[in-house]
């Protein structure tokens, strides 16, 4: 999901509806297929919805060696109406994830980020899996970032060991234009560090890798006092290691069309 706005020349000049320290921000997606770090969540998709919510809470602001830390909080949903949902007897709310993370601003654009989450299953598809990541990000053209997340309980792949994951992108972004619509492209690639993608007793290195489209149009027309309002839609493309395409089906890739809305204010 891409919650943030490119605003317009016009937009740009206009008073900041919320200059206070907090952000709220909050999308509504639809994808085709449901993926979680290249593992399909649904063996008949029907419809698939995402909803999230986040607080952001800026800290500090200054010109030392910290240049910025922020607090964001937030919540995330997917309720499905196919096989992982209310088409299987179940309820609908087959994720609930809970989230709080500290982001600390560096020279040179770094952003280093450590993140708590707690996956949940309030339908009992899966066992609760908590998580603790660290995210090194820097503010360049092709933003280039890498995670690290160590598993605290339970698995995603529901092996026999917790496992450590790693992911390594990129996601440049464009004004289409130089205008307020935003073309993105952002590529990444899901590793197991250890004992992440387990399959019989091996632990395959290789998870997947995602390379998408994102086009991101604002609504201007909307006064600022009410936020920032988007409308987005993307294709991304995967491709599958030996684990992942195990759990997948034997499929090799998967193509996963989506698209929503999102606010900030």
């Amino acid at each position: 999901m891409l919650l943030s706005l490119a605003a317009s020349p016009a937009a740009a000049q206009a008073p900041d509806p919320n200059a206070g320290a907090i952000t709220l921000t909050s999308a509504v997606d639809f994808p085709s297929v449901y993926f979680f770090r290249g593992i399909r969540q649904e063996s008949d998709p029907k419809l698939t919805t995402f909803a999230a919510g986040d607080v952001g809470i800026s800290l500090f602001s200054g010109d030392g060696g910290l240049k910025s830390a922020a607090i964001n909080v937030g919540v995330w949903n997917s309720l499905h109406t196919g096989t992982s949902g209310s088409h299987a007897d179940k309820s609908a709310h087959y994720e609930e994830d809970f989230y709080a993370s500290l982001a600390l601003g560096f020279g040179g654009g770094i952003t280093v980020t450590p993140t708590f989450t707690a996956y949940t299953s309030p339908n009992t598809s899966f066992g609760t899996v908590q998580e603790l990541s660290f995210k090194v990000a820097h503010g360049s053209k092709f933003a280039p970032y890498g995670l690290v997340a160590v598993e605290l309980k339970g698995q995603a792949d529901g092996g026999n060991n917790k496992g450590s994951y790693g992911e390594f992108g990129v996601a440049p972004s464009w004004s289409l234009a130089g205008g307020p619509v935003t073309l993105a492209i952002p590529v990444k690639v899901g590793l197991s560090l250890k004992d992440y993608y387990e399959m019989s007793g091996s632990d395959n290195k290789f998870g997947y890798v995602d390379a998408g489209v994102l086009l991101t149009v604002p609504f201007t027309s909307i006064p600022s006092q009410f936020g920032s309002w988007n409308v987005h839609g993307g294709v991304n493309v995967l491709g599958f290691g030996d684990t992942t395409k195990s759990f997948n089906n034997g499929d090799a890739g998967q193509v996963v069309v989506s698209g929503g809305i999102g606010l900030s204010y």
